[in-house]
Parts: structure tokens; sequence; C-alpha cells
């Protein structure tokens, strides 16, 4: 009996160590792979002015417009699966993107930024904080402040809405809406409330809310431009994949698929530019970032890869917002550099 008891015991010990070491293994995977990757961040002289001297008279539609996908989420939870930026926010924008993709959550009275289910922290640390829009605001409002002649497309989304949040439907989209309109009521002077496209006259030195939700709150004009469009995921065709979308008043070229391995997914980007070529649109949206065909992806293979496409094909017809994970001042200077 004994022995039987003894042969159990070191099967349960053999077990718990085996259980453990694969515990750390992912842990090490999920914490510490992220710590190591960085593309390279050389900065560009000038891209923090970039748009100085444009024509003021150009509507921003028909700007070439660097942008981040998931703007926030350098510092994030489960970094391996969620983060798709090495820049901050204020390090974005001096690099010269002016299009930030920003996911909010609400927590209390606060706007947090959120990617999927995990929030996005100010530091890399497990004990640092929960990043919240005043602390993303105020790297906006210090950079324009700092840059009067760029401007900033602010486009947001509301993130993970939660079971309770959808049961209350209406009411629940309407208060973050009203808690939205809040936050730029807080320094009007640095926003540009409108629903239509502005000319970067217009815009210089201020943040252009554009809407990725409805008008529950009837807030008019002042709810922002409405960047509507319906979850694009993956496609049988990858070369089909720019999707003319009615949002308000304006027609939306979108090309969103974020289902796909590298070889679909540059398919799809440059099916996406061609489409622009011929198409009558408001606003076209080109994004490169994609979490590969698994349930969860790992952002940076993808962007390692597909980034280094965009830098070396010079041939592309860039328009509208190409939107990036791990966009650098190289790649940013890439997209601009077409105006």
């Amino acid at each position: 009996m004994k022995k039987t008891q003894t042969r159990g015991g070191k099967a349960f010990r053999r077990f718990l160590a085996v259980f453990l070491a694969i515990l750390l293994v992912l842990a090490a995977v999920m914490y510490l792979v992220p710590l190591v990757e960085h593309p390279d961040k050389t900065a560009v002289s000038g891209s923090a002015d970039w748009m100085a001297e444009l024509d003021g008279s150009l509507r921003l539609t028909d700007l070439v417009l660097p942008g981040t996908h998931d703007s926030a989420a350098r510092y994030v939870g489960l970094p391996f699966f969620s983060r798709c930026q090495d820049l901050s926010i204020a390090e974005q924008l001096e690099a010269g993107a002016r299009y930030l993709d920003i996911r909010l959550g609400t927590e209390d009275s606060k706007l947090k930024l959120m990617h999927g289910f995990v929030n996005c922290k100010t530091g890399p640390m497990l004990w640092d904080g929960t990043l919240y829009l005043e602390d993303v605001l105020a790297d906006c409002y210090a950079f324009l402040e700092a840059h009067p002649t760029e401007t900033i497309l602010f486009a947001v989304k509301q993130e993970h809405v939660s079971r309770e949040e959808r049961e209350n439907g209406d009411t629940y989209r309407a208060d973050f809406e009203n808690l939205m309109y809040a936050y730029t009521r807080r320094n009007p002077k640095s926003w540009l409330l409108t629903d239509r496209i502005p000319t970067l006259d217009e815009a210089r030195g201020k943040l252009v809310l554009l809407r990725r939700y409805e008008d529950d709150a009837s807030l008019g004009t002042e709810a922002g431009v409405p960047l509507l469009w319906g979850d694009q995921g993956g496609h049988d065709d990858p070369t089909k994949n720019a999707v003319l979308e009615e949002s308000g008043s304006l027609a939306l070229l979108v090309q969103d698929r974020y289902c796909y391995n590298t070889p679909d997914k540059w398919a799809a980007f440059t099916a996406g530019l061609k489409a622009a070529e011929g198409t009558d649109y408001s606003l076209a949206l080109h994004f490169l970032s994609t979490k590969g065909t698994l349930p969860y992806g790992h952002p940076y293979y993808f962007a390692h890869r597909l980034n280094a496409r965009l830098v070396e094909a010079t041939d592309l017809a860039l328009s509208g917002c190409v939107v990036l994970d791990f966009l650098t001042p190289g790649l940013a200077r890439r997209i601009y550099s077409a105006n």
C-alpha cells in the first residue's frame, strides 16, 4: 500500500513539475518575447512638421496620411497577442502619424484605452496602471501646441462591450458618446467637431474626431465625422477586399481584413490601393495590420514582414489613411512622402 502511495506521489510531483515548467514557458513567451521585439526607431528629420508645406485648401481626404492600428497598444495585457505598437502616442505623432485608432472602454465616469478585452497600460510591468483617455489627450494637446501646422485624425471605437452593457443597448451607447463628448468640451479649442471632411487649414492645430459608432446621443454635427464600416475579418478571395461603405453622407473605401496571413494580407492591401484609383469615395482606409488566421495571433510577426514589403514596394500608389502595426519614423516617411 505504501509503495502504491509513493508511486502516486511521485507521479503527481512529476505532473506538477511539468505543469509549472509549461506555465513558465508560456509566461516567458507572453511577456519576455515582446520585450526584445523592436523595429528600427531611428528618427527622421522633419517628421513632426511634415504637413507644414502642404496646400491648406486640400481636404484631408486628398492627403496620404500615416496611421497606427490600435494606437495605444504599446503596453498592454497579454502583450504577445495584443501589443501592436512600439512607440508611445507622443512618439507616433513626432514620427509623422496623423491617424490614430483609439479603442475605448468605460470605467466609472472615465474612458480607458483597450485592445479587445485587455487594458492598455502606462508601462511594461505587470503592476503598471491603466492608460486613460486623458493621458493620451495630454500627449495630443502638447504635440499640437508645439506643431500648430499639423492635425490629428482621432478615430474612436467603443471596445469590448459587456453583456450587461449590450442589454442596455441605446442607453449605454448614448452614455458612452456623451462621455466622449465631455472629454472634448474640456479643451474645445483643440477639437474640430464636424460631420464632414474638413480642409487642412480648417484642421490645423486640432484633433478631428472620427466616430466609429452611431449618434445615439443625438449630438448632430458635434458627434464627429461618421466612420462606420462592417467587420471584415477575412475573405475567400484576397484580391477583392476593398469595400465601399455608406457612412452618413460619406462613402468610405475600406480594406480592414485582419484574419489573413502575410501573402493574402499583402494581396488585400494592394488590391485596396488599386481599387482606390478607380473609385469615387470620400475617404480611403487601407489597413496593413493583421493577426493571422489563428484565433489569437502575434501582430509583430506579421508587421515585421508586411512593413518591410511596404518599404520595398516603391511603385505603389498610396492613398488615404495607410494604417500600420509597429509604425516607425521611416515607415511614416514612406507614406507621407506620397503627398
